[in-house]
Order: C-alpha cells, then sequence, then structure tokens
C-alpha cells in the first residue's frame, strides 16, 4: 500500500484535502470518485516534497506551454485518448511542465473536464487558453482548438520577443553609462581631488561640483541606495492601485513614439485573442470579457468592459467600439465590415496583422531614435567629466 495526499472538490464546490491508502493513483482517484468528488490534486507521499517545491518555485516557460499544446493537438486529432496522451506527454516533458501535466492528468483521471484541470494546474495558463479549451471540448473539435491555440501562442511569442528585443541594446547602454560613471565616483576622482587639494590650486566649478558629487558618492553611497530603494516600492506599490496605474498608464501613453507603440501592441493582442476565441466558437460577450482581463492595461481594459455592455444592451460591437476615444476609426470600421459580412474573427485576425506591423515601424524608429539621444547624452557627460578634470590641471601647469 502507498499514501496518497490529495485535493478534492464536492459538487456544491466545496475544497478539501487530505491522505489515503491505496494500490495506485488509480485505486486512490477511483476511491474517492464513489465518493462523490472531484479530484483536483493526487500526490504519493515520498513524492510529495520534491515535486511540490518544483511546481511552486517554477513554472512552464512560453515555448513549453507551446509545444504542450501542438503535442496534445497532434495526439488528440490522431485519435489517442486524452488520458494516454497526457500520460505520454508527462513522461517526455521538462522538471517545470512536469509537475504541472502530472496535476492535470489527476484532475482528469477524476473525472474533471480538462479545462478545469488545466485552470486549477497553477501553470500558469491564461483565462484566454482555459476558455478556448472548455469551448473545444463542448464542441468536440478540442484538436483543432489546440492547433488554433498553439498558432496563436507562437504568434504572440514571437511578437514580444521583438518588442523585447529592440530595448536590449538601448538598455545594454545605459547599464554599462551607470556602471563607468559609478566607477569614476567612487574610484577616479577622489585620487584627483587628493591630488588637487596638494596643490592647493583654485578649482573651477565643474570641477567643484564633481568632486561634490563624488564625496557623496563615497561618504553617503547608503542613504543614495535607501532612498532609491524607498522611491522604487513606494512607486511600485503606488503604480498598482488603481489611481496610480491609470495616471502612469495615461503618462506612458504620452511619451514619443513609445506611447504609440505600447497602444498597437495592446490591439494586436486585443484584436489576435478576439479573433481566436470567435474562432473557437465562443460568443462574442464572454470573449470580450475574457480579454478585458488579459491585456494588462487598466484603460483597455475598462474600455473593453464598457463595449460588453453595449454589446449586452443590443449594441453592435462596431458601434460600441465607437463609442470608446480609445480605439482608433479604423478598429471599429474593420468590425463593422467583419459583423455585415459575416466573419469577423478572419477581419480581426487581419487587424492583429495589420498592428503588428505598425508596431514593428514604431520599434525600429524607437530604437532608430534612442541610439543618437544615447549618444548626446554619452558625449554630453563625457564632455563634462574631460572639462572637470583638464581644466585644473591645464591651470596647475600654466602656474609653472
Amino acid at each position: 500500500m502507498k499514501t496518497f495526499q490529495y485535493k478534492v472538490r464536492d459538487r456544491q464546490g466545496n475544497q478539501s484535502s487530505g491522505v489515503l491508502d491505496a494500490v495506485d493513483d488509480k485505486q486512490a482517484a477511483s476511491v474517492l470518485r464513489s465518493k462523490g468528488l472531484l479530484v483536483t490534486a493526487l500526490y504519493e507521499a515520498d513524492q510529495l516534497n520534491i515535486e511540490a517545491l518544483l511546481g511552486r518555485f517554477s513554472k512552464p516557460k512560453a515555448d513549453e506551454i507551446t509545444n504542450f499544446t501542438r503535442q496534445m493537438a497532434t495526439m488528440i486529432g490522431s485519435g489517442l485518448p486524452l488520458v494516454e496522451a497526457l500520460r505520454i506527454l508527462k513522461t517526455q516533458s521538462g522538471s517545470n511542465l512536469k509537475p504541472v501535466i502530472e496535476k492535470i492528468l489527476t484532475a482528469v483521471e477524476g473525472g474533471s473536464t480538462l479545462a478545469d484541470a488545466v485552470a486549477d494546474s497553477g501553470g500558469g495558463f491564461s483565462s484566454v487558453y482555459v476558455a478556448m479549451v472548455r469551448a473545444g471540448e463542448s464542441a468536440g473539435v478540442l484538436d483543432q482548438v489546440m492547433n488554433k491555440l498553439a498558432e496563436a501562442l507562437d504568434k504572440q511569442r514571437e511578437f514580444r520577443s521583438k518588442t523585447k528585443g529592440a530595448m536590449v541594446y538601448p538598455t545594454i547602454i545605459m547599464i554599462a553609462m551607470v556602471v563607468i560613471a559609478s566607477i569614476m565616483m567612487v574610484f577616479v576622482v577622489p585620487k584627483l581631488t587628493a591630488m588637487y587639494k596638494d596643490f592647493g590650486a583654485e578649482l573651477p566649478g565643474p570641477t567643484k561640483v564633481l568632486m561634490a558629487v563624488s564625496d557623496f558618492a563615497v561618504n553617503y553611497w547608503y542613504a543614495l541606495f535607501l532612498a532609491i530603494l524607498v522611491f522604487v516600492i513606494f512607486f511600485s506599490n503606488w503604480s498598482r492601485t488603481e489611481v496610480g496605474g491609470l495616471v502612469v498608464e495615461q503618462l506612458t501613453f504620452r511619451i514619443p513614439i513609445w506611447g504609440k507603440l505600447r497602444k498597437d501592441i495592446i490591439l494586436t493582442e486585443f484584436a489576435r485573442t478576439i479573433s481566436v476565441l470567435l474562432g473557437a466558437g465562443i460568443p462574442i460577450l464572454d470573449a470580450l470579457n475574457i480579454v478585458a482581463n488579459t491585456l494588462g492595461s487598466r484603460v483597455y481594459s475598462a474600455g473593453i468592459k464598457q463595449a460588453a455592455v453595449y454589446v449586452e444592451k443590443g449594441v453592435s460591437l462596431a458601434e460600441s467600439i465607437t463609442r470608446l476615444e480609445m480605439f482608433p476609426p479604423i478598429l471599429s470600421q474593420m468590425i463593422s465590415v467583419g459583423e455585415e459580412t459575416g466573419k469577423l474573427d478572419s477581419v480581426l485576425s487581419k487587424l492583429a496583422a495589420f498592428y503588428e506591423s505598425e508596431s514593428e515601424i514604431k520599434i525600429k524608429a524607437l530604437t532608430t531614435a534612442i541610439e543618437p539621444l544615447i549618444m548626446v547624452i554619452m558625449g554630453v557627460g563625457v564632455g563634462f567629466l574631460v572639462i572637470a578634470v583638464i581644466m585644473p590641471i591645464y591651470n596647475l601647469t600654466s602656474q609653472f
């Protein structure tokens, strides 16, 4: 006999956990099902510690979830039973994904639907993912839906990698500038300061400023570090509040180039996600409510929820979008065409491709604008250092 630890849910939705002795996990799940319980997690006691820690401190990566989705679609489309497909994928998966698949497998064997099992797995699956799986199960086209999900995840990952990749070069340059400036202030300037004091020469204004900054960095670095830490914590907590988040987001939208890029990224995710959900057969009202919680934007989330209210009252989606100022006219016009032709998911997919191309153009413009700006900042900084360091030396030599 083996000891298993389990988590279950009764017919009223109440959750509970406990310990059970059984020959294997199948018998343990069967015993729990016979009591009218839905198994959401089942672990062998000697495996619990390692796998629970792995599941708690590591989450599946985006490419792992994409591969899992694509392989599931292939196996189910080939006629392989769902439980068998999950067992095969569990043996092939890495340490991040394996505990998640095991939770899903245990829940499915316990009588749960795949959508509920995915939602309760703790694997970082989005609400869009869960909704599409549920729609695929209800319509009996799970393999087709999983294929669409895999394609959407691939596009999403590629698009995000382009966006993040564009900021790698400026970030590296800025970090290098901060490191070099810190080394100069802490190690180089103090030695020059001591030399100037020994000569007793009258120092020009830029040199005095540089020496003051260096003295502060050397003697009060902890105060500077503490001030930055307090500011970061305060700003982070404030930006998570409803008011703070809205203020920060509105200011972000006003930044030249970056603000428009941010809007295009949000509109790309909106159009692509709605397209995928509608293509899976999910009603437009449900799709809007799902998307509203996945964009990571308070402004657009509130707008989409308002659009959902209009749609619920019988207003068309195009008309609902037109009433909201954060959405551009082309979006409502294209949605209107899609509604009239009955091909809204296809039109939204094309819109997503359009906004993605617009985003790529803005990314190139942003990197093009950042490079000369960085060069100007570096030139000003280097020029100030040269003036502050060379002028006293020139004054000293002229005295001789």
